[in-house]
Parts: structure tokens; C-alpha cells; sequence
């Protein structure tokens, strides 16, 4: 088999009908894949505040390819990562195949379609519309590979290669693929199974004979044993390479590699999740699949880049919210030691979005499951497999009835995993609430029902959502959606953890998705109950789309869920759309027990005096700068987050005294500082003795714009990217982060400017020019190499200066 990179040379367009095309052939414009061809749209206030408020949209990618004759007795196949959505692929205007979930990896045998000896055309259609309750893309967002195999061949799809019966003297390693015969012969070849360590050994082997029938297949199962493996962990994310090749006549005909992972798997409601025999509590964030200033176009680099600085902020697991992660994703995760939870679904049979993939549930759900294990059980991070995200149905009988069914299938393909489901009950049992809606409850009545919207009520009162999770009602009507699961996913549920115990003494439990601010109540709780095994954050990364969200409440204003035109962002994540951690991730940090040293924000000056709300996704208006634009003895509150019982602050060489943190929730103790030129620094306690410090630095000196590049080379390969930070900053390097100016990028040599933009949460420029306005004094500039050789990077501002930097890419 030989893969190719079939990502270059497209071109893409808007979609027209037949008839529009006599009109004359449609504007269309060359891209390299991925590419999210959503993102440079025009956005309006007229469109959905849950889609960012971008368009509804039909594109037309074509490429056209040279066929070489002797392609005419192999078989030929393209394998999509994943097209949003309603992808219909035509190969020389015939229809090829189709596939409607637009995060389904799904293959496309093209060989009957194919002019061999010519060139090919070939179009892929993809469409967005009102499907999505967040920023979904559009287009061919992530890899494309064709692939040309002999007509015996390992069918794709089928390759499974795991690790069985583990101990510490060795472990098999069972490797199962499904080989096709096109030939009008009947052919033995031989299976040969390689496992390599992580310096090319050869660990474990097996070689069997293979028999198919002309036109048929056959289900090949082959074993290797392995001595003293080197177990895959959270902190230790060893892997060996598996190899399954075909062999005939010492030739090799056909292979299917991947990373194999291995470790075991325990899970009861006494030890909780045990990941080779200790037991783990997950520190998880839930994260959509978009990239920010990229939109949803997915590269190896932006996958690796997250999950690196996820896990550097604290996380040990993620659950893709919600729908399936890229390939690119479970690598990345696999090679940096994070568990994942990926999730298939935010709709069964009730729809959430007018054109949402209800419609065709039924239809499409054993073939969406198929796809999403069959590929998932190939990485050593995935664990869990969810099958829906706040799913109404979990709250009736029948809803309980396709648990089981989903629960069955993922079980029959993958014994080995669990299954799980992020069950809300106040959406389970919605009808009911509805009424309570009309009633008054939730502190509304008429008022509440203006605001409108499942959203806006979980936006207004977590504790209001923990009373009905608690109640009977909700304990009734999910009993059986829980009982076909192997971990009860809740979210916004943590007033079941206690209580389930004694309830339901066999459920283990997960917080799917909790509100951000509750992070120092529910981890004591997940660290003390046996049967709880993590918490999932919503979120940790924020993302397009959901507007708003997060953003502070107010006393007096509206309540509303989503912000209104130009907001762009959900506002919540503990990391920027740039990769920038925010307060709350350090919050979480100390919460979690990985910080010793203070965090010092500053309340924002301009709302101080005002009321701000108790939200659920918000969290405080503060960031950590002593960069503001006010004038100096101005009052301003400083916040301390600490991991200790008291904390002393210290303007310049002057001690304000020590205030107690709140150790047991809320970590923060609190100051009132007149602003100045002088540093800020704060010193944590535990018991009267000093466990950190941290400085936060006044802006000296000139502003100047400094570029900061992630990484100063890269090699030449599919997915490969640079992330260049431009930041204005005074003489020692402090961000000026009250200092925003247009600044101009340029980029020559080896690279192209992919995209370009700031974290700015109401945004209105779009990040597809080389001028972009900073936000708190930072931009984001990411660059896509275009072959070997030296890049030059220069970033402008009015008043600013100009600085430049050289980087490289090497083969």
C-alpha cells in the first residue's frame, strides 16, 4: 500500500446548482487542506450568536489529479478525517459516496470512478446551516490521504491492534484486520505482525499463512508476546509501533501501522478508575474542535500544541464536546499521556437545531458508532466512549432503549472500554420543567420565558440546577439511561455524587461537565468519594461560537445566555483562543494541588463598583497585569489566589499585611491597592510558614512591539505549523496590556501567514489580513511552512517600532 498526502491543489467555492452554472463558472480560489472555508465569511448580526454569528454556507472543493495507467489492477482509495458537512464526493461527475455527519472519518473506494492514464476530477460538496449549537466550520477541515493498495488488501477500517492479557512479565499483543481478494483468484498470502520499541527493536513478531477466495475476504487474527512492557500512563505515555503486512512471494503487498499503547484498564464504584492498577482522578476539561483564529481547520501541530498546553495547565483528560475527535487529536494525546472521553453525539432523535442531524438519527447512528470505535480503539488515550451529550430522551423509556442499543454495538466492537453518556437531568426531564417554567420557578415566570431558552435557565442558577438534579423526578426518569452505561455521566449534576452512593451503590459517576466557578467545591468531593472518578470543566479552551457565555453578569442587566453582534467567543475557556491561560486556569491549579506559588489578579477598574452576578460559566472580571489605564493612587482590588490559609502583599517594599485565602473553597483572599509604578508581590502561608511567592511587574519604560515566536524551526511535513506571538511590551519584557494598537505582520521567505488575530472575545475583524488589532497588548500570527529554507517575520505598529525575527524550516 502507498498513502499520499492528498491535501495540496485544491481549489474551493461557493456550491451552485446546475442551472446557476450556466450563469458562468463561480469564483473559486486555491487553499491547501485543511481548510475551514467558513471562517473568512462575512459575519452579520442577522445570523446565530451560537454559530458566531457567521453564515449559513455551501462550498465546492475540486482537485484534479493524473492517474497513472498502471493504477488499473490496484484498488484506490481516498480517506476523508472528517468534512462538515453533508459531504457528497463526485469522482469525474460521478457520485462517489457520501457522508452526512460531518465529523465521521469515513473511505471512499474510487477505483470504479477512476480515467486511468488521464487526469481525474474530482469535488467534494459540504454545506453548514442552522446544525450546530456552536461555530461548526464548513468544508474539508481536517486530512485527506489517498490511498493505492493491491487488490489483496487489508480492508480499511478493520485494523485493530490492541494489547490483551497484560501482567508484568509480558503481554499479548492481538492484532485483527479483515483482508479482501478482488482478484478472480483464490490467494495465500501471509499475515506478518511487527512490534517495534521505542528504539526500533523488535519486541514481538507473529507470521501466519492467509487463504481468501477470489472476491471474497476473510477475518485474520494474529499474536505476539511481549516481555516486561513498558506500560502507557498518564505521566509515562510510552509507545511501541504494530505493524500488520501482507506478504506475498516476500513481497510486501499491504500494511496498516499504528501507535500501540499499553496498559489496564479497572473500574468499580469502591477503587473508581484504576489505569494499571492505581487509581486516577481525572482532572478533565470538556473542548470543542475549532482552533480559534484557524476556525476549524485541524493540523497535527494545533492538536499537539493544545493538548500540551491543557496538560501544562493541569489537565489529565478531555472529552470532545461533542461530537468525534480529529485523528490528529487522539495522536496527540496518545504521544502526551491524556485520556479521552470522545463523544459521538449533542442529538439523538429531538432535534436542538432546525437542520440539526435528528433527521437522520436513526438512519446514520449505527454506522457514526461503527466509524467512531473502530478507529478509537486503536489509541491507548481513549477510554471512554460517550454515546450523547445532555441528550433528551435519557428521560423516557425509549431513550433508555437506544442506551442500550449504542452501549451493545460499541461493546460488541470494543469490549475492552467504557461507555458513557453526559446526562443532564434537568434537560431529561425538560417537559416537566417546562411547566415548572410556566409555574415560576427558577425565579422567572413571564420574565424568564422573555429570556427564553434551555441555556438562559442553567445560566442563572447553578444551585437551582443542583435542587432538581437531587429531586426524585430526575432520579425516576434516568434510571435506565444510567443503568445501561458502565459510568454515569453528569453534568451540572454534582448534587447526585453523595447521594448516589447510597442510592444507587454500583453507579460509578463522572462529572461530565461542570460549571467553572464550582472547581473548589467539587474536587474535594470527587477526591473524597471512591465512586467519582473526575470532573470535566466546561471549558478548558474557549472556542467560536456559543457567544458570550461566559462573559461577566451584571446586577440590572439582561440575563440572556449569548451576547449580542460582534461577540465571537464562548468566553469561558481557562485558555484563550490563542493558547494564553487565563486566571481561572491557575485557579484550577492551586485547586488541583500542582501550584505552591500565588497568582495575583486585578480586578478590572471600569466595573469595580459594580455588581457582578454569581454566573455559571463567568468567572471574575480580572486579569494578572499591573498594566492599567488609570491614573496613579487610583483604587483598585487585587485578588490573590493561594494555595496556602493566609497571604501578605507587599506594594514595592511596603507590606499591606496578611489576609486569610480561604483555603477550603474559594482560595482568594482579597486587598484594596492604590495604583502605581511600584511591583506587586504576593507571599502564601500555610501555618504561619511561606510556601511561594510571585511578582506581578509594573510597566516601565517605552512600549515597543516584540515578536516571540513559540518555536524558532520546524521541520517540512504534513500538519507542521509555527506559532508566532507579537506582544507590546516595555523595556524588561512586561506585556502593556493597556496598550492595544493595529499591528501589521509580514512573512517572506518559507512560509505562508496562515491566519492572524487576537483573543479578543468581541471581535470584529476577522483573521485572514496581515493587521490585526492586539487584545490586552497580544496577537497571534500562525505560519504554515511552503518548503526548506529561512522565514523572516516582521510585526509594525503606529508609535510602536517595527521588530522582526528569522526562523526555519528544515527537511
Amino acid at each position: 500500500m502507498t498513502s499520499y498526502d492528498f491535501n495540496a491543489d485544491w481549489t474551493v467555492g461557493p456550491q451552485v446548482s446546475v442551472f446557476n452554472k450556466l450563469m458562468g463558472p463561480s469564483a473559486a480560489q486555491p487553499v491547501t487542506l485543511p481548510h475551514d472555508a467558513l471562517i473568512s465569511q462575512e459575519r452579520s448580526a442577522s445570523h446565530r450568536g451560537g454559530g458566531a454569528f457567521f453564515p449559513s454556507a455551501a462550498f465546492e472543493y475540486r482537485k484534479t489529479v493524473e492517474v497513472p495507467a498502471e493504477w488499473r489492477d490496484r484498488a484506490v482509495w481516498l480517506r476523508f478525517d472528517g468534512v462538515y458537512r453533508d459531504a457528497v464526493v463526485f469522482v469525474n461527475d460521478a457520485l462517489a459516496g457520501h457522508c452526512a455527519n460531518g465529523y465521521v472519518p469515513f473511505d471512499i473506494d474510487v477505483s470504479p470512478f477512476l480515467r486511468y492514464g488521464q487526469e481525474n476530477a474530482i469535488r467534494v460538496e459540504a454545506r453548514t446551516h442552522d446544525d450546530s449549537r456552536w461555530y461548526a466550520g464548513a468544508g474539508i477541515y481536517r486530512d485527506v490521504v489517498l490511498e493505492v493498495r493491491d487488490l489483496i488488501h487489508i480492508e480499511p477500517g478493520t485494523a485493530h491492534i490492541s494489547a490483551t492479557d497484560i501482567d508484568d512479565d509480558r503481554a499479548v499483543v492481538d492484532a485483527r484486520t479483515t483482508v479482501v481478494n478482488r482478484t478472480n483468484e483464490t490467494r495465500t498470502v501471509r499475515a506478518r505482525l511487527t512490534v517495534t520499541d521505542r528504539d526500533g527493536v523488535v519486541v514481538a513478531s507473529a507470521d501466519d499463512p492467509v487463504t481468501v477466495i477470489a472476491g471474497g475476504s476473510i477475518a485474520v487474527r494474529s499474536r505476539g508476546f511481549l516481555e516486561s512492557p513498558h506500560r502507557w500512563d498518564i505521566d509515562d505515555p510510552y509507545l511501541y509501533r504494530a505493524t500488520v503486512e501482507l506478504v506475498d512471494d516476500d513481497v510486501v503487498i499491504g500494511e496498516e501501522t499504528t501507535d500501540l499503547g499499553i496498559r489496564t484498564l479497572q473500574l468499580d464504584p469502591r477503587r473508581g478508575l484504576r489505569l494499571n492498577g492505581k487509581t486516577v482522578k481525572l482532572r478533565g476539561t470538556c473542548l470543542h474542535h475549532d482552533n480559534g483564529i484557524l476556525g476549524t481547520a485541524c493540523f497535527a501541530d494545533t492538536e499537539m500544541r493544545k493538548i500540551r498546553l491543557l496538560k501544562e495547565a493541569g489537565f489529565t483528560a478531555v472529552r470532545s464536546a461533542h461530537n468525534m475527535m480529529s485523528t490528529a487529536m487522539l495522536r496527540a494525546c496518545d504521544r502526551l499521556g491524556m485520556i479521552v472521553m470522545d463523544e459521538v453525539y449533542d442529538v439523538w432523535t429531538v432535534q436542538k437545531s432546525s437542520f440539526d442531524s435528528s433527521v437522520n438519527f436513526l438512519e446514520s447512528w449505527r454506522h457514526d458508532v461503527s466509524a467512531m470505535v473502530r478507529r478509537d480503539r486503536n489509541h491507548a488515550s481513549v477510554v471512554f466512549y460517550s454515546i450523547g451529550n445532555e441528550i433528551p430522551e435519557t428521560g423516557n423509556a425509549h431513550g433508555g432503549r437506544i442506551s442500550r442499543e449504542m452501549a451493545d454495538l460499541i461493546r460488541e466492537l470494543d469490549p475492552a472500554r467504557y461507555v458513557t453518556n453526559g446526562i443532564n437531568g434537568f434537560v431529561s426531564v425538560l417537559d416537566d420543567v417546562i411547566a415548572l417554567m410556566a409555574s415560576g420557578a427558577f425565579g422567572g415566570g413571564a420574565e424568564q420565558k422573555e429570556s427564553g431558552g434551555v441555556n438562559d435557565v442553567m445560566s442563572s442558577s447553578a444551585d437551582g440546577m443542583n435542587q432538581l438534579n437531587r429531586s426524585e423526578l430526575v432520579t425516576a426518569k434516568t434510571e435506565e439511561s444510567f443503568a445501561a452505561l458502565d459510568v454515569a455521566g453528569l453534568n451540572y449534576g454534582d448534587a447526585r455524587y453523595a447521594m448516589d452512593a447510597e442510592r444507587f451503590p454500583n453507579r460509578v459517576i463522572v462529572g461530565s461537565e461542570t460549571y467553572p466557578g464550582r472547581i473548589g467545591s467539587n474536587w474535594p468531593l470527587v477526591q473524597e468519594l471512591p465512586h467519582v472518578i473526575g470532573d470535566f470543566t466546561w471549558t478548558g479552551w474557549d472556542y467560536l461560537g456559543e457567544v458570550g457565555i461566559g462573559r461577566p453578569r451584571w446586577e440590572g442587566e439582561d440575563l440572556r445566555l449569548e451576547a449580542a453582534y460582534p461577540w465571537l467567543t464562548a468566553w469561558c475557556g481557562d485558555i484563550d483562543i490563542t493558547g494564553r491561560r487565563r486566571p481561572a486556569s491557575y485557579f484550577r491549579e492551586i485547586v488541583f494541588g500542582l501550584r505552591t506559588d500565588p497568582y495575583i489578579t486585578v480586578r478590572n477598574p471600569l466595573t469595580r463598583e459594580r455588581t457582578q452576578l454569581t454566573g455559571t460559566w463567568s468567572w471574575a472580571d480580572a486579569e494578572s497585569t499591573w498594566s492599567w489605564d488609570v491614573e496613579d493612587g487610583a483604587a483598585m482590588t487585587v485578588e490573590v489566589y493561594a494555595p496556602g490559609d493566609e497571604v501578605e502583599l507587599w506594594i514595592g517594599d511596603r507590606s499591606l499585611g496578611r489576609r486569610p485565602s480561604g483555603r477550603a473553597v474559594d482560595f482568594t483572599a482579597s486587598f484594596e491597592v492604590p495604583f502605581g509604578a511600584e511591583d506587586l508581590t504576593a507571599v502564601s502561608y500555610a501555618e504561619g510558614v511561606e510556601t511561594g511567592r510571585s511578582t506581578l511587574r509594573a510597566v516601565r519604560g517605552e512600549a515597543a512591539v516584540r515578536i516571540r515566536p513559540e518555536q524558532t524551526s520546524t521541520a517540512l511535513a504534513p500538519g507542521a505549523l509555527l506559532f508566532v506571538p507579537i506582544e507590546i511590551q516595555d523595556d524588561a519584557g512586561t506585556v502593556v496590556t493597556h496598550v492595544d494598537r493595529t499591528i501589521e505582520v509580514s512573512v517572506s521567505g518559507a512560509a505562508e501567514l496562515l491566519a492572524f488575530g487576537s483573543a479578543r472575545p468581541d471581535n470584529g475583524e476577522g483573521f485572514s489580513s496581515d493587521a490585526h488589532r492586539s487584545f490586552g497588548g497580544r496577537v497571534l500570527a500562525v505560519l504554515r511552512p511552503t518548503g526548506v529554507g529561512s522565514i523572516t517575520v516582521e510585526a509594525r505598529a503606529a508609535g510602536l517600532g517595527i521588530d522582526s525575527i528569522e526562523l526555519e524550516v528544515t527537511a
